[in-house]
C-alpha cells in the first residue's frame, strides 16, 4: 500500500464519525447520511493519489451538501411523478428511522437550503460569509435561510429558540 492510500485510511477513521454526524444533520436519517459519507468518501478516495486536497473533510462535506441537494431534487421529482400517475413502489417516500420524531418532521418541512445553511451554521459552526462561500449565494441569501429555517423550527420545538441568537452572526 502506498503512503497516500495509507493517508486516505488514517483520513476516514478520524473523519468518518463527524462526517456521520454532519449527514445526520443535513438528512434527518442515518440510513440517508450513510449514503452521503459514502460516496463522499468515495469521490476523495477516488482523487486522493492525484491531487492534494488542503483540507478534504472539507471539500467531503461540500460534496455532502451538493449530493443532498440533489437527492432532495430527486424525491421532490419522484413525488410529483407519483401525484400524477399514482404510488408505484418505486415512487413511494422510503422510511426512516428516526433521530427524534419533531426533528425529522421539522426538517421535513424546510427547503433544501434552509437545511443546509442550518447545518452549515450548528454542525460546522460557519459565519454566514463562509456559508454563502460554500452554498454559492450572497449572505443576504443566507440569513434569510438561517432565519425562515429557524423560524420553522422554532414552530416545532421551543427548545429551538436557545440558539435564535447565532443566525446573526
Amino acid at each position: 500500500m502506498s503512503l497516500p492510500d495509507h493517508g486516505f485510511d488514517v483520513f476516514v477513521e478520524r473523519s468518518a464519525g463527524a462526517l456521520l454526524g454532519y449527514g445526520r444533520a443535513l438528512t434527518g436519517s442515518d440510513h440517508d447520511a450513510w449514503d452521503l459519507v459514502q460516496e463522499a468518501l468515495t469521490r476523495i478516495g477516488e482523487r486522493w493519489s492525484r491531487e492534494t486536497l488542503v483540507d478534504p473533510e472539507a471539500y467531503a462535506r461540500t460534496v455532502m451538501i451538493r449530493l443532498n441537494i440533489d437527492r432532495l431534487r430527486r424525491i421532490r421529482r419522484d413525488t410529483q411523478l407519483a401525484r400524477r400517475g399514482g404510488t408505484p413502489e418505486s415512487y413511494r417516500m422510503p422510511e426512516v428511522e428516526p433521530l427524534d420524531d419533531w426533528l425529522i418532521a421539522a426538517l421535513r418541512t424546510l427547503t433544501p437550503h434552509q437545511r443546509t445553511a442550518l447545518a452549515l451554521r450548528y454542525v460546522d459552526d460557519c459565519d454566514v460569509a463562509e456559508i454563502a462561500r460554500r452554498m454559492g449565494c450572497r449572505s443576504g441569501t443566507v440569513r434569510s435561510h438561517l432565519s425562515r429555517g429557524l423560524a420553522r423550527l422554532k414552530d416545532a420545538s421551543p427548545a429551538i429558540r436557545s440558539m435564535d441568537g447565532r443566525a446573526e452572526r
